[in-house]
């Protein structure tokens, strides 16, 4: 028998994306029982670019559209209070930027600013397509981060490229819907989830995926 198999799992995601709230549980029994030796790497999806304009009346009817068909399927609760208090803008890189900003403080606060800022948007109705949300999540940490840091690096130009690069590393992965996992084992690329699924599938697959290398 060889020695475990080393891998990563992708989980390629953006904060905005109402799917990847709605696997939020699966995806946390994922991680806890996943196979030994796979780690799991968050990479930012970039949903929709920069934008300072209001989200369209067209676009706000699909956005929760999507809402209301995740929280059926999946059970997930929602804030609908958010399109009144609010003004939504369908601008995603930034929340990317922010977990990314996160991350350069320590490794493990990007994960905890990728759910902080889930629960500001779906539970709490705060703007996360607004700087001043991730400023204010970077001091709700725990612990907190350093606030006029993060205020300065996410803006900066190393987590400009900081996404850019995850951007290419979804377009290698050939993903094209969130959320998705993607393993890297034994030199190659398995999809292992493209949209919403049960944790019990992608564990399946997973576990086939690390026998069929350490056999």
């Amino acid at each position: 028998m060889k020695s475990a198999a080393m891998g990563t799992v992708f989980y390629v995601a953006d904060p905005m994306c109402s799917w990847c709230w709605g696997f939020r549980p699966q995806l946390e029994r994922v991680v806890t029982e996943m196979p030994p030796g796979l780690e799991l790497r968050h990479v930012m999806g970039g949903l929709a670019p920069d934008s300072d304009e209001p989200m369209p009346d067209e676009i706000r009817a699909h956005v929760r559209a999507a809402w209301r068909e995740v929280a059926t399927r999946t059970g997930a609760r929602f804030e609908w209070s958010f399109w009144e208090r609010c003004t939504p803008r369908r601008s995603t890189w930034p929340a990317c930027r922010a977990v990314l900003a996160a991350g350069l403080q320590r490794p493990e606060a990007a994960v905890e600013m990728f759910g902080a800022l889930q629960r500001a948007y779906y539970l709490e109705a705060r703007n996360p397509s607004d700087v001043e949300t991730h400023i204010e999540l970077a001091g709700e940490l725990e612990p907190a981060l350093d606030v006029e840091r993060f205020e300065q690096d996410v803006v900066s130009r190393q987590v400009v490229d900081l996404l850019g690069a995850d951007l290419e590393l979804r377009r290698e992965l050939g993903v094209s819907s969130f959320p998705s996992l993607v393993a890297r084992v034994g030199g190659a690329d398995h999809l292992v989830l493209s949209g919403h699924g049960a944790a019990d599938e992608v564990l399946a697959r997973l576990t086939a995926l690390t026998e069929r290398e350490t056999s």
